[in-house]
């Protein structure tokens, strides 16, 4: 049979022709489901049929050490309208449609006006319109409010008409969103941490440091249609994060930070940097890093407490003279002569702060800390170690300065001080190091080591976690870990000790003196350098200190103050000494008043003032306190909340009741921030706090009409 080329060919390309048209048709449908459609799909496939949806777990508290609150998760979320029915039956997606289009028309006004009452900063007109633009786009992802709702606002917009069904009826639905709130505001903000806004991803701080601990582990869902309706079915419950308690005591932190702030202001400081540790522990009770910003004012956006590498300057004077003690160079009863204040030291002019004046001259080895000489100190490191200086690095090794320790915040520094080779060393190195230059080390290194010497010779690790719990209770411990048993020698340490407590009752540290109590420590001024130009750009820039610890009899504190500053002038004792008296005095203050029945007549009556708030709570422990008082509401219902005021009678304490209704704004004022808040919040108000203490002001007079969603600011101020 002839094969008829002209019939054939043709016949095959139509076939042809009609096969690519068709995959052109289907590769094009495809592009445009992707593409175009790809959106709307998305969303019909979410809210549909989702398989393996996380369930997000609830983020655990950072506590400070009595238990307070400094950093929580709270619900937010974003609002949104889905104005397209859908079901895999077509009759019932079209039923479903209709009403809900019905139900959007017919209470359209009632809808709006709620939600203006809801968020007042929009009109009912505005979200009429908006309303009506997503119905007319129809749109499954209509965000209803550009920001995000508290929980009391989104269980307000559950209550009307047409929000109140279930997302698959009525399609009002949420995205939620756990927002981290901190009750004390920028207090210790840096250490504590922070999150990314978007997302529970935490950036720095103890937040990331136990990241594994506050996170928790999701819980999985799926959707599945039972009886008609969607429901999401649980497979796997979330498991919360557990808390963690902190070693931060709020009204140490708090002083820290007012006493700093205060002398960073009058001296227009660039950087300033408290470190309260406790002796014993190595508990961290306060830490602040303030940052001088452009427009004036102070913000912590570094933990330079433990990130600055810097030379130490004078308060690593300690340890050298500790190396040579304890090497039995010299003793506590040597002499070294300083001159007129100015020492040829290798080609280079060592100087003493005093040089103008004419010098100390010949000194003793106590007086060399007391008036932190620079060619006293030298002079001695130099004479007994310039034919073996690795032997005095290895002696700052021993007393355990150049050890790094695991500080459990990201961006920690480690110390710097580096052991002799032919690269690396000049006869110079060894007569500046023992000065505080050529060395970094970050400041809370400092204040362990002088740590160490309070806490009579055994190095503790700076902690900052001390537990983790699981509902209140404990589930894990971190216990107090030891860097070194022993940095030196029974007598060596004592000779530190007294020269130390010298430095500030006659020498240069006098202005970090209590009267009520013995204060020991080193001061310290160094010229630091900036930038590529080194000690010489941009000005003189100076780092001066304060290192110590109170009192000196049985050391329970040690401290570092440290402020980085431009010109002069520049001392550590005139301008870091005075901030180191005030928070020792304040933390002393502290402890004594923890325990007012001590200082009390035996026969005496000791009643404690009671701050306003729930009076019921107030009730059950003065109770279990044998405190006598006297109320005017029942006290039997413990679960009750009682509102109100409390007074002070000498012999007993008055609680009293004020019932206010639910449409007014409450009087919070004496009241702690957590009942204020507690209280505003549940008549669906937006708090705001600044300061710490009792509240002494708020922004909505009381008695005012509630606003829902309305923002009201309460100051709290220490009485």
């Amino acid at each position: 049979m002839d094969f008829d080329s002209k019939k054939i060919i043709p016949r095959y390309s139509l076939i042809f022709i009609f096969i690519v048209a068709w995959g052109l048709y289907i590769l094009g449908n495809a592009a445009y489901l992707m593409f175009v459609e790809k959106e709307y799909w998305e969303e019909v496939s979410k809210q549909l049929v989702q398989d393996d949806v996380p369930i997000p777990a609830n983020r655990g508290n950072i506590l400070s050490a009595d238990g307070h609150i400094m950093a929580s998760s709270l619900p937010e979320y974003k609002i949104y309208m889905d104005f397209v029915a859908r079901d895999k039956d077509p009759k019932v997606q079209q039923k479903l449609q209709a009403w809900r289009d019905s139900m959007l028309t017919t209470k359209m006004d009632s809808i709006c006006d709620g939600l203006h009452k809801i968020f007042p900063d929009k009109s009912a007109a505005e979200f009429k319109a908006r309303l009506k633009k997503g119905r007319k786009k129809k749109s499954s992802y209509w965000l209803l409010y550009p920001k995000r709702v508290s929980y009391i606002q989104y269980k307000e917009c559950k209550k009307l008409p047409l929000f109140r069904e279930t997302p698959g009826k009525g399609g009002f639905y949420t995205e939620t969103f756990n927002q981290r709130k901190k009750p004390y505001g920028s207090l210790a903000t840096r250490t504590l941490g922070n999150l990314y806004a978007s997302k529970d991803s935490a950036i720095y701080g103890l937040e990331l440091s136990y990241d594994s601990i506050l996170r928790g582990k999701s819980g999985v869902s799926h959707r599945a249609k039972v009886r008609n309706k969607w429901l999401s079915l649980v497979d796997e419950p979330p498991v919360d994060g557990n808390d963690i308690m902190t070693t931060i005591d709020v009204s140490m932190q708090d002083a820290a930070e007012k006493a700093i702030l205060k002398k960073l202001k009058e001296i227009n400081g660039d950087v300033g940097v408290v470190v309260l540790m406790e002796v014993a522990t190595g508990d961290v009770k306060a830490i602040v890093n303030m940052t001088k910003l452009d427009d004036g004012s102070y913000y912590e956006i570094k933990n330079n407490a433990v990130a600055d590498m810097m030379e130490p300057g004078s308060t690593f004077k300690t340890a050298s003279i500790m190396v040579a003690l304890e090497d039995k160079k010299i003793t506590k009863d040597d002499f070294v002569e300083t001159g007129n204040g100015q020492w040829e030291m290798y080609g280079q002019n060592m100087k003493d702060h005093n040089w103008r004046r004419g010098g100390y001259g010949r000194i003793s080895v106590p007086e060399v800390l007391m008036y932190s000489s620079n060619i006293g100190v030298s002079r001695i490191i130099d004479e007994h170690y310039k034919d073996n200086p690795q032997a005095f690095v290895k002696g700052l090794y021993r007393e355990g300065v150049g050890i790094p320790i695991d500080i459990p915040l990201v961006g920690a520094g480690k110390p710097n001080v580096r052991m002799p080779n032919k690269d690396n060393w000049s006869k110079t190195a060894l007569p500046w190091m023992s000065i505080g230059y050529e060395t970094q080390i970050p400041p809370i290194y400092t204040l362990t080591f002088y740590n160490a010497i309070a806490n009579g010779g055994k190095m503790v690790k700076p902690r900052f976690v001390k537990a983790e719990l699981k509902d209140g209770v404990v589930v894990r411990e971190f216990p107090v870990e030891v860097v070194k048993e022993q940095i030196c020698s029974k007598s060596t340490l004592q000779d530190i000790q007294d020269i130390l407590e010298m430095v500030v009752s006659k020498g240069l540290g006098k202005q970090a003196g209590c009267p009520q109590f013995k204060v020991s420590g080193k001061t310290g001024t160094a010229q630091i350098s900036k930038g590529k130009g080194g000690y010489k750009s941009g000005g003189m820039h100076y780092l001066v200190s304060f290192c110590g610890y109170f009192p000196s009899e049985a050391p329970k504190y040690s401290c570092i103050v440290a402020i980085q500053k431009s010109g002069l002038p520049a001392s550590g004792g005139g301008q870091c000494g005075p901030v180191f008296r005030e928070i020792a005095q304040s933390v002393m203050a502290k402890g004594v008043f923890r325990e007012p029945r001590e200082g009390a007549d035996s026969t005496s009556i000791f009643i404690p003032d009671v701050s306003n708030g729930n009076m019921q709570a107030a009730a059950q422990v003065l109770e279990s306190l044998n405190v006598p008082f006297h109320t005017d509401f029942n006290t039997d219902d413990k679960k009750q909340f009682v509102w109100g005021t409390s007074q002070n009678n000498g012999n007993n304490v008055m609680l009293s009741s004020n019932k206010s209704p639910n449409n007014l704004v409450p009087d919070v004022s004496g009241m702690g921030a957590r009942d204020a808040v507690y209280l505003l919040e549940s008549r669906g108000l937006k708090v705001r706090i600044n300061g710490v203490g009792l509240v002494k002001k708020q922004s909505i007079a009381p008695n005012t009409q509630i606003k829902k969603g309305q923002t009201i600011i309460i100051e709290l101020r220490k009485s």
